[in-house]
């Protein structure tokens, strides 16, 4: 019987193992998807050489390609080059893949000499407080009627508590889209405000990492509020929050209600990841401190709080600029 050394074996092959093993770490199913589908565009350009044979100059030459060369094909039509934030994750897939493959497969790891492609964040803006109040007055009124028989009128909606019981949830505990459509009744606690975000894919966690975040006052009324109307409200195995005919909300369903709130509140770019993006801010801006906050986000490092903590200190600078007392009061 012949045998080969755990390296020679086809790339395509490697795939099936890496994915095997991110899914049973427990990475959500859409993190996998992404490996498996850029590895196999990777096999597709290259050929499907043994793993023991890339090296770091196949590596440097296809993110060269897929930066200069590879034209998108978008779904809207659109053909703009890839974004430098795009280009990294490629690179930590291959980052990925190879840690795997040398503990595994024995063979050396191409990435370590390859410097990670840079990117400069997109500037992080987050909701004023104006703008929360007219989205939530928009979860609770339709926009105004006027027929041409009667008064003016404005109804309530009938999703009003939902609508604005996940506004409240997402600016006031961070959670990500991913996280808020997998919590579950049992999940949240109506005297302490606290949800458990589960470990794992059943939680929805990036990384598979389960956390305990909070709700103040304010989120865990209109919760609670919410959930005492509901038929099902006691049932510690149902979602949290429902669409239609108790379904749990999905990525997408939660992404179109957000964007229908903020058109009709006026606010513009509106989407999930913005609460968290503005959370954090405010957690900081009103002292909270930068290792709890990466705890309450789920972050596996000090990156992004950092990031968020320089937004912040420029917060202040900016705030101490226009109130100054010495300046205001000519000293």
């Amino acid at each position: 019987m012949n045998h080969r050394a755990p390296g020679q074996i086809p790339f395509s092959r490697a795939i099936t193992g890496f994915v095997n093993y991110k899914t049973a770490e427990g990475l959500s199913l859409r993190t996998v998807s992404g490996y498996q589908d850029l590895l196999e565009d990777w096999v597709k350009y290259t050929g499907d050489m043994p793993v023991s044979r890339v090296r770091p100059s196949d590596i440097s030459n296809y993110l060269n390609y897929m930066r200069t060369e590879y034209v998108p094909r978008r779904l809207s039509g659109d053909t703009r080059p890839l974004a430098p934030k795009t280009l990294r994750n490629f690179y930590i897939t291959f980052a990925s893949f190879f840690t795997w493959a040398s503990k595994e497969l024995g063979v050396e790891n191409p990435v370590k000499e390859i410097p990670a492609p840079r990117f400069q964040r997109n500037p992080v803006n987050p909701f004023t407080q104006e703008e929360l109040q007219r989205m939530l007055k928009a979860c609770l009124y339709a926009r105004e009627a006027a027929p041409s028989n009667r008064r003016r009128f404005v109804m309530r909606r009938h999703t009003a508590n939902r609508d604005e019981a996940i506004i409240l949830t997402l600016v006031d505990s961070g959670v990500r889209a991913s996280e808020l459509c997998s919590l579950k009744i049992e999940d949240f606690d109506p005297k302490r405000g606290a949800l458990v975000i589960k470990h794992g894919i059943e939680g929805g966690a990036k990384g598979g990492k389960g956390r305990t975040v909070y709700l103040g006052k304010t989120a865990r009324s209109a919760v609670w509020r919410y959930l005492a109307g509901r038929e099902d409200g006691e049932e510690q195995g149902a979602p949290l929050f429902v669409v239609l005919r108790g379904r749990p909300f999905t990525r997408s369903s939660l992404e179109h209600l957000i964007k229908r709130i903020g058109d009709r509140a006026g606010v513009k770019n509106v989407y999930p990841h913005k609460f968290r993006h503005t959370f954090a801010i405010m957690y900081l801006r009103s002292g909270g401190d930068v290792f709890t906050l990466q705890i309450l986000l789920g972050h596996g490092s000090l990156d992004m709080v950092r990031y968020y903590a320089q937004i912040a200190q420029v917060d202040v600078e900016q705030a101490h600029n226009r109130a100054s007392p010495a300046d205001h009061w000519r000293l």
